[in-house]
């Protein structure tokens, strides 16, 4: 796994916009990050290289297709996991020594702790404010997200999870974030999405309650 360092260099940068976007052209990337069409494609030349990336040609109108990268299966070693992985085997040894109750505890005590954190930065006047400042918090943590206005209300992209193998296995851990954003956030959220079930993102919808 590559530290803070490689997600502050420029190739760092444009995996995490990839990451975000799932596919773009060397132009939206350099629009995107404020540098340069040819400072783009030196970087995307080395990542495809070392198997990061990959290309394909998209036809986006009546002209030439246009070639647009996505990051391979490969590239999601780049982002935290290692501890997801660990987090798995401790819930597995858990359940089997003590019953799946003893997991479902576990998750409501990660829950309670998540939440209590989340007040201390989420805290604004506005739905839109607390949602903005959600977001900062879980991009503290290392979470590639971001959100979206839709009609009522906000929707809120994660693009990646350090926890989803572990929300595989066990699916109580997507409690935590909703929890937060219940509580913290003061809606209750849709998620229309997820990462663990095998979509490019979490996706939870989020309204003004009545």
């Amino acid at each position: 796994m590559h530290d803070s360092r490689f997600f502050a260099s420029t190739r760092g940068r444009i995996v995490t916009e990839l990451r975000r976007r799932s596919t773009a052209s060397a132009g939206d990337l350099a629009a995107s990050l404020a540098l340069s069409s040819n400072a783009v494609r030196q970087q995307l030349v080395l990542l495809e290289r070392d198997g990061l990336v990959e290309e394909k040609a998209v036809r986006r109108g009546p002209t030439k297709p246009t070639l647009e990268f996505s990051l391979t299966d490969r590239a999601a070693e780049l982002f935290p996991q290692s501890h997801g992985r660990m987090l798995s085997a401790v819930l597995r040894e858990v359940r089997d020594q003590f019953g799946p109750p003893a997991v479902d505890r576990i998750f409501d005590g990660l829950s309670e702790r998540a939440v209590e954190r989340a007040r201390r930065r989420v805290n604004a006047p506005s739905l839109e404010g607390r949602i903005a400042q959600l977001t900062e918090m879980l991009q503290d943590e290392g979470v590639v997200v971001d959100y979206t206005p839709i009609e009522g209300g906000f929707a809120l992209h994660e693009h990646t999870c350090p926890y989803t193998s572990v929300a595989r296995e066990h699916p109580q851990m997507c409690r935590v974030i909703h929890r937060v954003i219940d509580e913290a956030v003061g809606c209750v959220p849709e998620q229309t999405k997820s990462l663990a079930s095998g979509d490019k993102e979490c996706r939870f919808e989020m309204k003004p309650q009545s």
